[in-house]
């Protein structure tokens, strides 16, 4: 009898959760199937910019309060899916706007295969010797200097190709070789070019006259002008490397990822151009730098 009665307990059970079973995915639409995709899309999205920008920590916070409110809608039922779903839609929008620059910079930058990128350096036109890179930026510095010395404004953007088309086209297309005397030229200040960006791409000056966005952040100095903002706008949304020249004060600044290295001397601006050329270079040629 005890024995039946087991049975008859199990039975039942099973064919409770069978029922349940069924109509969990008698209610199963492919909207439902799209949302939950999307919602894990998006936590896998802000949890890629947290850790791609090392901020560690607030991610662990970010995935700690998205398991705690699990946990309370779950198994204490506070709270309804609903209001669940929203509350981690409104805290990743959240922490997006906190890294807006860095998604800014994701969404714009060009990314390369490790392949394609290796055949481009191996074979392609960019692809250059030793001598050559430290010809082109030697030819860089001294024209910084030189204009630094004559307080001549400049503006140079170091790009990897990942520049928006509106930039360039925003210019006059060049394609010239690097020298000392051509940048110097074109930053003249009765020259047609001066006002805008140059912009160069390896071991050419691909572009000058271009206009940049300016950064909106309103904690630099005061003392910085359209060009400087202009220098620092375009590091917030691609992956460049600006380097300025004041033209009140002939100052020379270098700036990556918006932060403004002020007073740059030969050796720093020398650091940062080879930081520029050799990680572009195939891997025979770093070792020989």
């Amino acid at each position: 009898m005890e024995a039946y009665a087991l049975a008859a307990g199990i039975t039942a059970t099973l064919t409770k959760l069978g029922e349940d079973i069924i109509g969990f995915f008698s209610g199963f639409s492919v909207a439902y199937v799209v949302e939950i995709l999307l919602f894990y899309l998006l936590i896998y999205y802000v949890s890629k910019v947290l850790r791609d920008n090392d901020a560690t920590r607030l991610m662990l916070v970010y995935w700690g309060v998205i398991l705690v409110m699990g946990v309370m809608k779950y198994a204490v039922e506070l709270f309804d899916t609903k209001f669940y779903f929203y509350f981690v839609l409104v805290l990743s929008m959240f922490m997006l706007i906190l890294f807006n620059v860095e998604v800014k910079k994701s969404l714009w930058d060009v990314h390369n295969s490790p392949v394609e990128k290796a055949e481009r350096l191996i074979g392609g036109a960019e692809a250059r010797s030793r001598a050559e890179v430290e010809r082109c930026i030697s030819d860089i510095i001294k024209a910084l200097q030189n204009m630094s010395k004559n307080n001549v404004g400049a503006l140079i953007v170091l790009s990897k190709g990942n520049l928006p088309k509106q930039v360039l086209q925003s210019g006059v297309m060049l394609d010239a070789e690097i020298s000392t005397q051509l940048i110097e030229g074109i930053f003249f200040p009765k020259a047609p070019l001066h006002d805008g960006a140059m912009i160069i791409r390896g071991h050419k000056i691909q572009a000058a006259g271009c206009f940049l966005p300016l950064t909106q952040k309103t904690s630099y100095p005061k003392e910085f002008g359209t060009r400087h903002r202009a220098g620092i706008g375009i590091t917030e949304v691609a992956n460049v490397v600006s380097l300025v020249v004041s033209e009140e004060t002939g100052i020379i600044s270098i700036i990556k990822q918006g932060n403004v290295q002020r007073y740059a001397d030969y050796d720093m601006l020398k650091g940062a151009l080879r930081d520029y050329y050799w990680q572009e270079l195939p891997l025979s040629d770093k070792k020989n730098k």
